[in-house]
């Protein structure tokens, strides 16, 4: 199976991207699409589904993003559509906090969630996405591979990262700053 895909994005629609990898067009489901920028190189964790009829990919923009997904389809009453749709409403990091949180009331808010099934996902799932390190700051880690993208060195990337230590910022707000710092 498909473990990754690295190309450029050449379409963008309402719940997928085209990615050009070799010259060879992959339609990736994926949330939150128009996030991607035309003709910009990325890469996509992929989760292939099979079916009598189809086989869809789907993408994710980290392993962690993915491997929240497989947890999520796992549960029963949530199939990949779904799960594709719960990921397109929060970031990840939030479903987990809402998970941790026996947060059903939140959970029906997201699209096909009904009462049953928000409860099934609590129970299916509490306790077993937390992260090794909670203390992941992920709109720093999210920042410094967009200045990576950027085509900025490792050792300035750490520099950067270095001068970030202990302060909260959204990715926006550091990439700014990152960007800032690295001009001078």
């Amino acid at each position: 199976m498909i473990g990754y895909l690295k190309g450029n994005v050449i379409i963008i629609n309402k719940d997928s991207v085209v990615l050009d990898v070799h010259n060879v067009g992959y339609r990736v489901l994926t949330p939150m699409p128009y996030e991607y920028i035309l003709n910009n190189e990325y890469q996509f964790y992929i989760y292939t589904h099979v079916r009598e009829d189809q086989i869809s990919l789907f993408g994710f923009k980290s392993n962690e993003q993915k491997d929240v997904f497989l947890k999520l389809i796992s549960v029963k009453g949530v199939g990949p559509k779904t799960g594709l749709g719960i990921l397109s409403s929060i970031d990840h990091n939030e479903l987990v906090q809402a998970i941790e949180a026996n947060d059903i009331n939140f959970l029906k808010k997201m699209p096909g969630i009904g009462p049953k099934s928000a409860a099934q996902i609590v129970l299916d799932l509490q306790g077993k996405l937390i992260v090794d390190d909670i203390n992941i700051n992920y709109q720093l880690k999210e920042a410094l591979e967009a200045l990576e993208a950027l085509g900025y060195k490792s050792a300035e990337i750490k520099k950067v990262e270095k001068s970030f230590k202990d302060q909260k910022l959204s990715t926006e707000e550091y990439i700014k700053e990152g960007l800032q710092l690295l001009l001078k």
